[in-house]
């Protein structure tokens, strides 16, 4: 009798930790205590770059990058480091963002496919976002306009001349970040061994995704209390409306309707979303974010991409709409590129699909296969 007994408590703590396993995974029960991560503890810092000039031809004295970086830099006999991996975070973002259970959980763990002790990765913050240098810090709307285009010339940069890194074994990025990976693989072809956009079209912006982002600059700039970038309290009529529109354009149809299945319920989930998103942005910052898109456009230099790339979007979102057809005809460009559309199910979140790679990490683990160098 008593080994049975144990017999069945042991069989019910392999369930509790199963179920604990399978919660991590989806997200649910985020307010309880969090797992302790699996992976190495991330160091963060700060690179600063003395008298960085802008495609603008504006330029500051100093330009602040922050970073976080997780395990360390393998070399070859040459010198070459062979384990790194740059990953960059969307519009708003900042690199911390990946450090979830949802993203570094299925990721970077023992075993998993960017193992942190084997692979060096970098979780840099974008100019204008995070902890590196932005509008906010004091300049306001003397900032410097800066483009995707600088965004990844101070990140390969801070590469090189901060963390000694000559060599990527992947780039990958989600939305905004998922277009300077296309930025990276033409601006510098031989410094990676493998591509992997998330959420993003190898074209200029344009059609509804650059109304869109009108919407929101002009929501900003139309609002009398923006005055020229220099008010001392936000905009809140500009940023509400500049925030609904993101909001809307970011969301999953499927998702909302399961979080929100009453009036009340939607009226609810609606307000605190747009609370939180209020609480932390800044109208400037927000404005310049959308700005920096405004010369992206790699489709003339698509066959200069030597790397092996894998670009994967997903079917409800609305920002990357697949029905205008421009990921098909720009990755036939791509010598060596592919693409993967993931299907609409319960388990995509619209656009935010990009940062669940528990969906496309067999993609990312086919790409690193084929790229082996």
């Amino acid at each position: 009798m008593r080994m049975h007994v144990r017999r069945v408590l042991f069989l019910l703590l392999l369930l509790c930790a199963a179920c604990q396993a399978v919660l991590a995974q989806t997200g649910v029960g985020a307010t309880q205590r969090p797992a302790r991560p699996d992976y190495p503890s991330p160091v963060e810092g700060d690179f600063v770059i003395r008298d960085f000039h802008f495609r603008s031809g504006e330029s500051l004295p100093e330009l602040k990058l922050h970073y976080a970086t997780i395990g360390t830099p393998a070399r070859d006999q040459a010198g070459v480091v062979r384990n790194a991996v740059l990953v960059m975070h969307g519009t708003g973002g900042a690199g911390t963002q990946f450090l979830t259970p949802q993203f570094a959980g299925v990721l970077f763990g023992p075993g998993q496919l960017l193992d942190a002790t084997r692979f060096f990765i970098v979780l840099p913050d974008g100019i204008g976002h995070g902890k590196s240098s932005k509008p906010s810090d004091g300049l306001r709307a003397r900032f410097p306009r800066y483009t995707y285009d600088d965004m990844v010339a101070a990140q390969y940069r801070l590469l090189t001349e901060k963390l000694n890194v000559n060599h990527l074994r992947l780039v990958m990025g989600t939305s905004m970040g998922g277009m300077q990976t296309w930025v990276w693989g033409e601006t510098y072809p031989d410094f990676m061994d493998a591509l992997m956009p998330l959420a993003s079209l190898p074209v200029e912006i344009a059609g509804r995704n650059r109304v869109m982002r009108r919407m929101i600059m002009d929501a900003i700039r139309d609002d009398p209390a923006w005055m020229g970038g220099e008010y001392k309290n936000e905009p809140q009529e500009g940023l509400r409306s500049a925030l609904n529109i993101l909001l809307l354009m970011g969301s999953s149809p499927l998702q909302w309707q399961k979080a929100a299945p009453t009036r009340e319920a939607a009226d609810r989930f609606y307000a605190e979303r747009l609370k939180a998103q209020l609480a932390h942005t800044d109208a400037n910052d927000m404005l310049y974010q959308f700005d920096a898109s405004r010369e992206y456009n790699p489709a003339p230099k698509l066959e200069t991409i030597k790397a092996p790339l894998v670009a994967v979007n997903s079917a409800d979102d609305l920002i990357n709409p697949p029905e205008l057809g421009l990921m098909e005809r720009g990755v036939k460009r791509v010598k060596r590129g592919r693409y993967v559309l993931i299907p609409t199910s319960d388990q995509t979140r619209g656009h935010g699909t990009h940062s669940l790679p528990a969906i496309w990490q067999q993609h990312l683990a086919a790409l690193l296969e084929e790229s082996k160098p």
